[in-house]
């Protein structure tokens, strides 16, 4: 999932489609590179199963998929959750050390 949005491009993608699905070469109008290199990027998408392709006709269609993108964000709060218990405990080992009272 981490891979899948630590490209600009990618995290792009994820938030147009999560708007509304959109093809393959719809979305590869919108960057300044070929219609391969935004395949690429919706098939590492796809695989990360933050977004999900089907066929219509000729056209592949992309869609997001908000149930994964729910649980990067419970993933990504719990991390929040720990790091900052983290960091107050470091300010809080680091105030006692600049207490004059305690030397």
């Amino acid at each position: 999932m981490f891979h899948g949005l630590a490209d600009a491009t990618r995290r792009d993608i994820v938030e147009r489609v999560l708007r509304e699905e959109q093809s393959v070469s719809a979305l590869a109008r919108r960057y300044a590179m070929s219609f391969a290199a935004v395949q690429k990027h919706v098939a590492v998408l796809e695989r990360a199963g933050l977004v999900s392709k089907t066929r219509r006709g000729r056209e592949q269609l992309v869609r997001g998929n908000p149930d994964i993108l729910r649980t990067v964000a419970r993933l990504l709060e719990s991390y929040e959750q720990i790091w900052r218990h983290r960091a107050r405990a470091i300010d809080d080992i680091l105030a006692e050390d600049d207490d004059p009272e305690r030397t």
